[in-house]
């Protein structure tokens, strides 16, 4: 990956960014694209939208969601302690002990707490822990101390940030999704210096908000672009590690490309035009199969006024939903290349309707 381009990805990855409180994502998101695009916009939303072509009578919109899994702090008790609510699906054994960010007046290290195992009963011992049986303990000795630093409303995130691994693999938290939000931006820098696009073809890359608590931005930016065909991108689950049905949930592994969605979904023309980019440019792909919606911005787009051809992308993850998601560089490198390709494809045109 290119120097710039890896420099944007760790910057977007670790600018925290729990749903509904992007603002320090989205300024990286415009930093950087607003020397590619020939337009970039933020709506009421926070969705950041950055369009080559603006005036173009054919509309590609390019999804990736900037938001990611964090805490939001409801209640302070006499102790100074910090009382959550989880935003987006989290797995309640996971934040257990773990270091977070408190973001308030400034920011703040906490440690989520819970009763020490060793008073704890046996029925304690063998129950999953909930959220609220968890707090974050920033050190104030008071609730009066600790609301000096934090109010109500304020949010945290895990402390973990971008690291690379072998094989130019990566880890960090909020690899869901702000990996999109990079392909998106990539794919918009990719057809800007390399061409290919037609004239009369616009491109709208959106960094989209709130999709972890039900594809919001994607649903309001839809509809304000109304574009006649778009792409989602999304991380998707990796089955190359013990314990998961191949049998069940497919087979899509890290480093063999990004996938490609097929299902209710995706539009028959979208997928074939994406199969073709695919092949003529010679990109890996994994076909990844859902019957069903699939719970990605994908879902919000395909709906919006009269319907968009949509097809959703992916770059395969291990561990998703914690705070060391796991993926291989090279596929998201690879997710913009075919993301682009598909874009290069479309012409003014082009008839998405099923025959």
């Amino acid at each position: 990956m290119r120097a710039a381009s890896l420099e944007f990805l760790k910057d977007i990855v670790n600018a925290p960014s729990p749903s509904g409180y992007e603002q320090p994502a989205a300024r990286v998101y415009r930093a950087y694209t607003e020397a590619i695009a020939d337009r970039v916009t933020t709506d009421v939303h926070g969705n950041v939208a950055a369009v080559i072509h603006p005036d173009a009578p054919m509309r590609i919109m390019l999804a990736g969601h900037m938001d990611e899994l964090g805490f939001i702090i409801h209640h302070i008790d006499d102790e100074g302690l910090l009382h959550f609510q989880g935003i987006g699906g989290h797995d309640t054994a996971v934040p257990v002990g773990q270091r977070v960010w408190v973001y308030g007046k400034q920011r703040l290290v906490g440690v989520i707490g819970r009763t020490a195992i060793h008073l704890q009963d046996e029925t304690e011992r063998k129950r999953k822990p909930e959220l609220k049986d968890l707090w974050i303990d920033i050190g104030a000795a008071s609730r009066a101390q600790a609301e000096e630093f934090v109010s109500l409303g304020d949010v945290a995130t895990f402390q973990y940030e971008f690291q690379p691994l072998l094989n130019d693999r990566a880890t960090a938290r909020g690899l869901d999704n702000k990996m999109g939000a990079f392909v998106v931006a990539e794919t918009l820098r990719l057809l800007k210096e390399d061409g290919g696009l037609h004239r009369d073809v616009g491109v709208y890359a959106v960094a989209t908000v709130q999709e972890e608590i039900g594809l919001r931005g994607a649903q309001t930016s839809s509809f304000s672009i109304n574009a006649q065909t778009g792409l989602a991108v999304d991380v998707n689950h990796a089955i190359d590690y013990p314990g998961v049905s191949k049998a069940r949930h497919g087979h899509l592994q890290v480093g063999k490309g990004p996938s490609v969605s097929r299902g209710p979904n995706t539009n028959h023309v979208t997928f074939d035009l994406i199969m073709q980019a695919a092949r003529e440019e010679d990109i890996p792909y994994q076909v990844s199969v859902s019957a069903r919606g699939t719970g990605t911005d994908a879902n919000a787009m395909q709906l919006s006024r009269g319907g968009v051809a949509t097809g959703l992308l992916g770059v395969p993850v291990r561990y998703m939903h914690t705070p060391c998601e796991l993926l291989s560089l090279k596929d998201v490198e690879d997710c913009a290349r075919l993301m682009a390709a598909y874009c290069r494809r479309i012409q003014p045109d082009t008839d998405f309707t099923p025959r």
